[in-house]
C-alpha cells in the first residue's frame, strides 16, 4: 500500500512538473509573440525601401523639335511640366499636388526605378509630348503667357516645384509607378480596370466636384448621319454602316460607375468606349448619343481618359482650403507621401 502511494505521489509530481514546464514555455513562446508584434508593429511599412541620393534623380528627356536627349534634374524637369501641363493660374496647392505627381510620374520612368525603356522616348526617359508627359523650357511658355504676368506665373510654378522637392509618391513603400491626371472630370474619376483593363490599389473611382468651370467639362459635336457613318466605317472594315440604318445599328451597351462607356455595339460587334472616343477624337468616354432628325449629337463630359487626380477637381479643392497633400490622398487612394533624399 505504502509503494502504491508512494508510486501515485511520484506520479503525480511528474504531471505537475510537466504542467509547470510546459506553462513555462507558453509563456516564454507568448512573451516571444508579443516581442516580436511589438518590433513588427515599429517597422514603418510605408518607409522607401531604398535610400537615393541628389545625383541619383536624373532624368534623360528626349526633346522631340529638336530631336536630341538631354539630361536634367528632376526638379528642372518637373518645373517644365507643371508649366506645360496645369494652368498657371491655378490656386498654388493645385500646382503643389501636381509637382509631386509629375516628379513620381517622370522617376517612375527612370533607370533608377524601372528596367523598362520604351521605345517612344527614342533612346531616352521619356519625351516631350503627350505620350508621357508635356516639357517645355521656360522661354516658350513665357511666350505664351500674357506678358505682364509671365514673371509672376514662373514664380508661382517654381515655388510649388521648390515646396515639395524630392517629394513622391508611394504605395507600401514603393515608388507608385502609375500616377496618372487628366484635366476635367465628370464629377467623378474611373477606376483604371474600367479605362485600362488594368487596376491599381490606389488608382479607384472617387468623387470630383467643383469643376462646372472648366471650358471642357461639357462638350459636343455634331455629325450628319452619313458622316458619322463614313467615319465609323473607315476605322471598322466588318461595320459596314449606312446613314440611314445608323439609329438602329449604333448603341451604348454598358457603362461604368463613373459614366464612361465601355462598350458600345456597332453593327453586330462590339467596340470599347476609349476605341470609339479615339476614332472620333472626343475629349471623353464619358458621352451620349443623341439621333435628331437631321444630325447626330454626342455630348461629352469631362476632358481626359479620367483615371487619377483630375486637375481641375484638384484646384476646386484647393479653393476650398485643402492642401496638395490632402489632394492627392483623395485622388491616389492609400498612398503616403515620402522624401526620396533625406536631409
Amino acid at each position: 500500500m505504502k509503494k502504491i502511494f508512494i508510486g501515485v505521489f511520484s506520479l503525480m509530481l511528474f504531471i505537475t512538473i510537466i504542467s509547470m514546464l510546459l506553462v513555462g514555455l507558453d509563456g516564454i513562446k507568448n512573451n516571444f509573440n508579443i516581442i516580436n508584434n511589438k518590433n513588427k508593429g515599429d517597422i514603418n511599412e510605408n518607409k522607401l525601401k531604398k535610400v537615393y541620393r541628389e545625383e541619383d534623380l536624373n532624368i534623360d528627356v528626349y526633346i522631340s523639335k529638336e530631336k536630341r536627349i538631354v539630361s536634367m534634374n528632376i526638379e528642372d524637369y518637373v518645373t517644365g511640366v507643371v508649366a506645360a501641363e496645369m494652368p498657371a493660374e491655378f490656386d498654388i496647392e493645385a500646382l503643389k499636388a501636381q509637382a509631386v505627381a509629375a516628379r513620381t510620374y517622370g522617376l517612375a520612368h527612370t533607370e533608377n526605378f524601372s528596367e523598362n525603356k520604351n521605345l517612344k522616348a527614342f533612346g531616352a526617359d521619356v519625351n516631350d509630348t503627350t505620350e508621357f508627359q508635356v516639357f517645355i523650357y521656360k522661354d516658350e511658355r513665357m511666350a505664351l503667357w500674357p506678358k505682364k504676368k509671365g514673371e509672376e506665373y514662373w514664380e508661382k510654378i517654381l515655388k510649388a516645384v521648390e515646396e515639395t522637392k524630392g517629394e513622391v509618391i508611394t504605395y507600401n513603400g514603393s515608388l507608385v509607378m502609375a500616377p496618372y491626371y487628366f484635366s476635367t472630370s465628370s464629377g467623378r474619376t474611373e477606376d483604371a480596370i474600367d479605362v485600362f483593363n488594368k487596376g491599381q490599389p490606389y488608382l479607384k473611382s472617387v468623387e470630383s466636384s467643383g469643376e462646372e468651370k472648366s471650358p471642357k467639362y461639357i462638350t459636343k459635336v455634331k455629325y450628319t448621319y452619313s458622316q458619322l457613318a463614313d467615319i465609323i466605317n473607315s476605322y471598322n472594315s466588318k461595320a459596314d454602316l449606312k446613314g440611314s440604318t445608323l439609329r438602329s445599328n449604333l448603341r451604348i451597351v454598358e457603362r461604368s460607375k463613373a459614366g464612361s462607356v465601355m462598350s458600345l455595339m456597332i453593327g453586330k460587334e462590339y467596340i470599347s468606349g476609349q476605341k470609339f472616343r479615339t476614332q472620333l477624337n472626343l475629349n471623353s468616354a464619358n458621352f451620349t448619343i443623341e439621333f435628331n432628325p437631321n444630325d447626330i449629337t454626342i455630348t461629352c463630359m469631362g476632358y481626359g481618359h479620367g483615371v487619377g487626380m483630375s486637375q481641375w477637381g484638384a484646384n476646386a479643392m484647393a479653393k476650398d482650403g485643402n492642401t496638395y497633400k490632402e489632394i492627392l490622398k483623395h485622388y491616389y487612394q492609400g498612398i503616403e507621401l515620402q522624401k526620396l533624399v533625406e536631409k
